[in-house]
């Protein structure tokens, strides 16, 4: 099968998004039907997630069936009640007696700022975004959880510069890996190569404006979210190693990144077909993770009243 360079590389993972375009906000879904050991890391300041805890390599679940990024800021985990309903019709689920129960974790970034702030993402587009899952290419910039990112806001909305989503991924003599994020960063993203700013702050860049002037107190509308998913077998020990790892990645391409106004957040998904050093995934997690970033802004169009990387 030809590479799509793409998170759905990797075997039994699929991607689904919805949107409102008009509110600008949206969420996206990484589905695996048949369960996949999972780790997260969570290096911002302001993070918002649902089930992380379970996702401690103490606990007791060790598959997860699906992950949920979404915008809305905290209203926007409950799009994962819909996944996990959709889920629940097709019968996938941890066993418990009587009935399975779906294992959706989920981040969300705030994009309120942006678009409407009374319409977030729901339920009913978390239903419509599993029900969408397939695995071809997803498509990236102003969709999913990507529809209402911006990046570059530490000067304010008026200084920023629209985002959106991107995946990228690599085969390492067999050995997949994949990410898919979500851009919604208070700083710049740049080439992780050059260090060239491909997107941020309209004039100059974030870190020359911090040293010029104090950083504001509360800064709003950020956060990176996203997930890694590769072929490896893994321990949730292991997977959540590959999630800290895949962290260097967004700190390659994002700076500042980790602040304390950001709720930056990475999932690791491991399908468990082919051994391999949780070393070298890692390593090639943090690869990807950066190529996804730059693609999330270079295929983001303008919205919002923002420019995008992609000018119509």
């Amino acid at each position: 099968m030809k590479p799509k360079n793409a998170i759905t590389d990797v075997g039994g993972i699929e991607v689904g998004h919805a949107q409102d375009a008009d509110a600008l906000t949206g969420c996206t879904v990484v589905l695996c039907r048949k369960g996949a050991v999972a780790g997260v890391d969570v290096r911002g300041g302001a993070p918002g997630t649902r089930e992380t805890d379970l996702l401690d390599p103490v606990n007791l679940v060790e598959k997860v069936h699906a992950v949920v990024l979404a915008g809305g800021s905290a209203f926007g985990l409950d799009s994962a009640s819909g996944v996990m309903q959709y889920l629940q019709e097709k019968k996938i689920g941890f066993p418990v007696g009587r009935t399975r129960v779906p294992i959706v974790p989920a981040a969300i970034l705030y994009d309120l700022g942006i678009g409407r702030a009374d319409i977030r993402p729901d339920a009913a587009m978390g239903y419509r975004a599993a029900a969408s899952a397939s695995s071809k290419k997803p498509e990236e910039g102003n969709v999913g959880a990507g529809t209402g990112a911006s990046v570059g806001k530490m000067r304010g909305m008026k200084f920023a510069m629209k985002s959106g989503i991107g995946t990228s991924s690599m085969d390492i003599q067999g050995t997949v890996i994949g990410a898919l994020v979500a851009v919604n960063a208070i700083g710049d993203v740049v080439d992780p190569g050059s260090g060239i700013k491909v997107a941020g702050m309209k004039t100059g860049t974030t870190l020359e404006w911090m040293k010029r002037n104090e950083a504001p107190r509360a800064v709003r509308s950020n956060t990176v979210i996203g997930v890694v998913a590769t072929n490896a077998k893994l321990s949730k020990a292991q997977a959540t190693k590959v999630a800290q790892m895949a962290q260097d990645g967004l700190a390659r391409a994002i700076r500042p990144s980790h602040t304390q106004f950001d709720g930056d957040t990475i999932f690791t998904l491991a399908t468990g077909q082919r051994e391999a050093d949780v070393s070298l995934v890692g390593a090639f997690a943090a690869e990807v993770m950066a190529e996804a970033i730059v693609r999330a802004v270079k295929m983001a169009g303008p919205g919002g009243g923002l420019p995008g990387f992609l000018q119509e």
